[in-house]
């Protein structure tokens, strides 16, 4: 069956990178994926693949079923969302909307399932169950799309295992990475308002000074992380933003705080979140101010089925070589997959998509992948589901 994925994924190879081209110059934002929609839906029905669409109003869904449909199901999902980043690479498929760009690989991750939808629609004899692919919106943005879609229903069928990819630059085309277990981190936005008086800095004794009030928040919230929390749960406080608008001789009214918190323990988790309003809230009192604390839960952590991921990694071993499958290690950064590997058996793992000469970081506006992913990621990915759907 390997050979079979393989040389029908060498079919769909140069398809697959002028899809991911065509996404690439036209990025949209979280959930303002129209035309992007409109493209992959094309693509579908010009290999009549059937879907539905209308799914948190830009989202896929196509369907393949094979021998026996009712037996097994199996779900595939790519993201659609691009990112508010002015792209500075200068290639052909550069970016044309101006101030978006697809810096984080969800170009490539849909190019790629439709490489595997097109590689498993030619083998649907083969197999017994249905495959579905989930073209989903807004991973993005809170609340994430992957979250509306399970209100819409994308899981009432619970699915055997559900499988999603994404790219690496910091691993070499042809490795994958994997990692049973927890994966990473939720992540929630803080913003916080510290009210006091302001007036000129000279007369401070007249005043409540709130930059100085957000100075002790920020350095002491740390002790949230380093003496209220477990050593052995990695947790993650940072403060990214810190506004006052004030002037060498002006003491503003209020300062604003912006930051995230990262943990892998939901319990603890919303603990922190009493215990960091709480000393706010009691730094500003002590200092004759007072202060907003709003806290946006962002996604949970991301975990990946024990049993599930094993298997995964049998057939990445079988289709790449053991030498070029490694162990991820845990990651705070975070992803809306989560919803569903907290609802259904999941694996999210990573592809390589660097040339091994420079480094492409994600999020940034150099971002770029090597096309030769595209030699494996779709084969792997069909390969992988046919694995699952077979146990």
């Amino acid at each position: 069956m390997i050979e079979k994925v393989r040389n029908i994924a060498k079919k769909h190879v140069l398809e697959a990178i002028n899809i991911r081209k065509h996404l690439h110059a036209h990025p949209e934002l979280s959930f303002q994926e129209y035309e992007t929609s409109k493209y992959i839906q094309s693509v579908l029905k010009k290999h009549d693949i059937p879907f539905t669409t209308g799914h948190v109003e830009t989202g896929i869904i196509a369907t393949i079923k094979g021998k026996n449909p009712d037996t097994k199901e199996i779900l595939l999902r790519a993201d659609l969302d691009a990112l508010p980043i002015t792209e500075d690479n200068n290639v052909e498929y550069k970016s044309k909307n101006e101030g978006v760009m697809h810096a984080c690989g969800h170009d490539f991750h849909s190019a790629s399932l439709i490489g595997t939808a097109l590689i498993l629609n030619e083998l649907k004899e083969d197999y017994n169950g249905t495959i579905k692919f989930v073209f989903q919106p807004g991973e993005e943005k809170l609340p994430g799309g992957a979250k509306l879609m399970i209100e819409d229903g994308l899981l009432n069928n619970k699915p055997q295992a559900c499988i999603a990819q994404h790219v690496y630059p910091d691993l070499q085309v042809g490795k994958v990475g994997f990692r049973p277990g927890l994966y990473m981190a939720s992540a929630d936005e803080i913003y916080i308002t510290v009210k006091g008086k302001g007036g000129h800095a000279a007369l401070p004794h007249l005043l409540n000074d709130p930059v100085l009030m957000a100075s002790q928040i920020i350095t002491n919230l740390q002790q949230i992380v380093s003496r209220s929390n477990k050593p052995n749960n990695p947790s993650v406080l940072s403060f990214g933003y810190v506004n006052a608008q004030g002037e060498t001789n002006i003491i503003p009214d209020t300062v604003q705080i912006k930051g995230t918190f990262r943990t892998f323990d939901e319990k603890w988790r919303f603990l922190a979140h009493e215990k960091m309003k709480k000393i706010a809230s009691s730094i500003c009192e002590s200092a004759g101010g007072s202060c907003d604390f709003d806290i946006k839960v962002g996604y949970p952590f991301l975990v990946n089925n024990e049993q599930i991921t094993k298997i995964a990694i049998n057939a990445a071993e079988k289709y790449l070589g053991k030498e070029n499958v490694i162990n991820l290690d845990l990651r705070m950064t975070s992803e809306d997959f989560a919803y569903i590997s907290q609802s259904s058996p999941s694996c999210f793992y990573r592809i390589g998509t660097s040339d091994g000469k420079t480094s492409k970081r994600l999020h940034t506006s150099t971002f770029d992948i090597d096309e030769k992913a595209f030699s494996i990621s779709s084969g792997l990915m069909a390969y992988i589901a046919l694995e699952q759907i077979s146990k």
